[in-house]
């Protein structure tokens, strides 16, 4: 397997092939033994996916990069006292990420992230959606929590 142009440390010769390619950094990475075409020394590269941060635009339309903390911080309040396991939070903050970094939006809504967000919790546990709608959505009064409860009422 020949690989991109890559420097070698020792003689700085341009080409070398690929060795070996294993996972990293829990996957983040790629580590990468190659052995240089002019010297036939080895050395190790690790390679990064460059990733181009998502703005998430707010309601008052200030901008910031999406925070993956912010988003299970949140998640988590919601499910407090749920039977939800931290691996089925964390599996939806990974969708979430997953469905903003396949879209070739760079700019999201807050609003886009809760919807995808509502949506994720519905599945997974009632009590924790309606208490993450409620915030969400800015519940006014107990009449708009109903319409919310008896939407998702009808649904079933």
């Amino acid at each position: 397997m020949w690989g991109v142009p890559m420097k070698c440390p020792y003689c700085g010769y341009e080409e070398s092939k690929v060795i070996d390619s294993r996972p990293a950094d829990e996957g983040e990475r790629i580590r990468r033994r190659r052995e240089c075409l002019s010297c036939a020394k080895r050395f190790t590269t690790h390679e990064v996916i460059e990733t181009v941060p998502i703005i998430v635009v707010k309601r008052d339309k200030s901008r910031e990069v999406f925070d993956r903390n912010k988003l299970t911080a949140g998640i988590l309040r919601a499910c407090e006292k749920r039977p939800v396991s931290i691996d089925q939070i964390e599996k939806i903050v990974d969708n979430i990420e997953a469905a903003l970094q396949s879209s070739l939006d760079r700019e999201v809504t807050s609003h886009h992230i809760g919807e995808l967000t509502m949506e994720q919790l519905k599945s997974v546990d009632e009590v924790a959606y309606v208490r993450f709608a409620s915030v969400y959505r800015q519940f006014k009064d107990i009449n708009t929590f109903m319409e919310e409860l008896n939407k998702l009422l009808n649904e079933k």
